[in-house]
């Protein structure tokens, strides 16, 4: 069968899938979830196969790109299987990202599988500052995984880091020069409004990726770089090192014009846009007709009619979207 594309009301191809493994993880960072959480009992999360399944959909209908993402997907059971089953499907760019806690024994097995780049958080490089945002986190055990996966040999791999205002923004500096040193690409990003939370003011201390530039700029010209990666960040280089530097924006500079990806959380639920809730249910489709993947395929064409135009995240703190990023998957 010839592959289709999937398009939007907007003219948008849809070619990359954000793909949720579990909403469960070892960490708790304060921008993610609650420090006490309920996770999806097991009967409501798709299982490896219905996952695969689904990747599979997705790329007869064009995708390129497919990311792994959770909560954090290394603590799901059986995930070097998934990885080695989609990473025989071709693609361009297959990906996952992860806390990094679990790499020091991950990193070359999930090389091995088939998987290409890897986005690891880190958020801070001051051990008790890391431990107050991850709450659970080690920042060796994080440090030493970067190092284990730059040693499996992977294409790319790549820091994300949410910054804070009053939180971690006065690490930026140092977080660049890691970047340097370690010969890795960073992204810094800008809290998005996912979820209720209580240790900090989401207006307060929101960093606007202007203001982050501004703090690099002290140090390093940043230099535009017309690079695309198929994703929402807009990258830049510095005249003395490889290391590409990222931001994502959904605040001051909303990326909805270019917008191609989708997310599917674990509980089978197509997201069409991060900001918005609408949103189709797999799951149903793959559990009430498994022998028939024309129904899952139409499902998924029909659903890109309600992509919307844009989200509208507001600056001011307030909470557009009640689920938190780890139901949303990254």
């Amino acid at each position: 069968m010839a592959r289709s594309t999937l398009t939007d009301r907007f003219g948008r191809t849809v070619n990359y899938v954000r793909l949720s493994v579990t909403d469960r993880c070892d960490f708790r960072c304060v921008y993610c979830m609650a420090e006490e959480m309920t996770f999806l009992p097991r009967q409501q999360v798709l299982s490896l196969e219905e996952l695969a399944r689904v990747a599979r959909t997705f790329v007869d209908l064009g995708t390129e790109k497919i990311r792994l993402t959770g909560g954090e997907p290394l603590v799901r059971k059986g995930i070097l299987d998934l990885v080695r089953e989609i990473g025989s499907y071709g693609l361009r760019d297959f990906a996952m990202t992860t806390n990094g806690g679990k790499l020091t024994t991950m990193a070359e097995p999930l090389r091995q599988a088939g998987l290409k780049r890897l986005n690891i958080s880190l958020d801070s490089l001051d051990p008790d500052k890391f431990l107050r945002i991850t709450r659970t986190g080690k920042l060796q055990q994080v440090l030493d995984g970067i190092d284990a996966a730059k040693d499996a040999g992977f294409e790319g791999i790549k820091l994300n880091t949410v910054v804070m205002k009053g939180g971690n923004d006065e690490e930026v500096p140092e977080l660049i020069e890691f970047a340097r040193r370690k010969k890795v690409d960073i992204t810094f990003i800008e809290e998005m409004p996912l979820g209720e939370i209580s240790e900090h003011d989401r207006g307060e201390a929101l960093c606007t990726s202007d203001e982050v530039r501004e703090i690099i700029g002290r140090s390093h010209e940043l230099i535009p770089t017309p690079e695309d990666s198929g994703g929402p960040a807009r990258y830049f280089r510095m005249a003395d090192s490889p290391v590409k530097v990222g931001f994502i924006s959904p605040h001051s500079h909303n990326f909805c014009a270019t917008c191609n990806r989708v997310r599917v959380t674990v509980e089978g639920r197509l997201l069409l846009c991060l900001g918005n809730e609408h949103s189709v249910d797999l799951r149903e489709v793959l559990r009430r007709h498994p022998d028939n993947p024309d129904r899952l395929r139409d499902t998924i064409i029909n659903a890109m009619d309600l992509k919307p135009e844009r989200h509208h995240f507001s600056s001011e703190g307030d909470v557009q979207i009640l689920r938190f990023m780890n139901m949303t998957g990254g």
